[in-house]
């Protein structure tokens, strides 16, 4: 059998993938924006892919070679073991979009390679619990941290600043200059998920793909996974389109009804946290955790304490963020197991 045969499935599998975490990955992208009706639901999936692809491109290339051979040694990304990790990656991410809860794409890939890592005794335990795992809990606990100190000492300062808060009404072109910045917000939300989540599909292909070609092509994997990267990244857009608005409404609309000002200050604030991850030490990392952390702050300073975890939403989010990502290892892990 050629090698173009034996990656068609895998490709194929890549590509659900993408469109699922396209999915996905328009809530914390595009929900403050559109929790603060400042854009429609309909142009929000093209404005996604163009910034994901830019963000893939550009910033990516780190996190493609930790999850393609930062985890797992590389020759061990044959045509079925990559198929089984896409796929039950795939079908996590999927199942918590059905019921529209943003799942992180990240964790569910991660552990889905640590699960068949973990099968073929072949797992990088420093990178996982030294480097991934660690910055899975501060980075959500930053972004919430940093909300809710604004919240209480920064932001009642700007309040009392007529002339600040009418800049940011002054109209051009009729739209205000405070929501022009949340859509350049939004858009770099986009480009940092592009800098970080296409990785979970095109650094598994990548590795499999050299892979297939032989090993006098090991020195060309930042080449293959451009190539991986430009099929994977137009997909998200496809999965933006076709499952997004469910995801994006249940963040930005069900936890807490967010304003222009605070939907622009989140997007910046989890975008940059995001983009570190992605080119410090190329950790593919949770933006949506990150988000919904600061979302969460949102609703203690309006609401309190106790009424903030009450909410049904952020019930069912720590509930699916816990869920996913342990059906993703278990089911890898098993069935590598018993292929062996």
């Amino acid at each position: 059998m050629s090698a173009i045969s034996l990656l068609i499935i895998p490709f194929l599998l890549a590509v659900f993938l993408a469109i699922n975490m396209g999915a996905s990955g328009t809530s914390p992208s595009f929900s403050a924006a559109y929790g603060a009706n400042i854009i429609k639901k309909q142009f929000i999936p093209g404005l996604f892919g163009i910034m994901v692809i830019a963000g893939a491109l550009i910033a990516g290339s780190q996190v493609s070679l930790t999850l393609g051979k930062g985890l797992l040694e590389q020759s061990l990304f044959t045509p079925f073991n990559t198929s089984v990790i896409l796929l039950c990656t795939a079908l996590s991410i999927f199942f918590a979009n059905i019921i529209g809860i943003p799942q992180s794409t990240s964790q569910s890939t991660v552990l889905s390679i640590a699960g068949a890592a973990t099968a073929l005794h072949s797992l990088n335990t420093k990178k996982l619990f030294l480097e991934i795992i660690p910055t899975w809990l501060i980075l959500p606990l930053i972004a919430f941290l940093t909300m809710l100190l604004l919240l209480k000492f920064v932001f009642p300062l700007f309040q009392n600043k007529k002339k600040f808060l009418a800049f940011l009404d002054y109209p051009i072109f009729n739209v205000s200059v405070l929501k022009i910045l949340i859509i350049g917000a939004s858009c770099y939300v986009a480009f940092s998920i592009g800098s970080n989540n296409v990785a979970n599909a095109a650094g598994p292909l990548t590795s499999l793909t050299l892979n297939e070609l032989g090993s006098e092509n090991i020195e060309n994997f930042l080449p293959i996974t451009l190539l991986s990267v430009l099929i994977v990244a137009p997909c998200f857009a496809i999965g933006s389109s076709l499952l997004g608005h469910k995801v994006t409404k249940k963040t930005g609309k069900d936890i807490i009804e967010v304003d222009a000002f605070n939907a622009m200050v989140i997007s910046v604030l989890v975008a940059s946290l995001l983009l570190w991850a992605s080119l410090y030490k190329g950790i593919p990392t949770s933006l949506v955790q990150m988000n919904s952390g600061a979302f969460i702050a949102l609703r203690i300073n309006k609401k309190g304490m106790k009424e903030a975890f009450n909410n049904k939403t952020v019930k069912e989010s720590l509930f699916v963020w816990i869920l996913a990502p342990f059906f993703a290892f278990v089911s890898t892990y098993f069935i590598i197991k018993l292929s062996l």
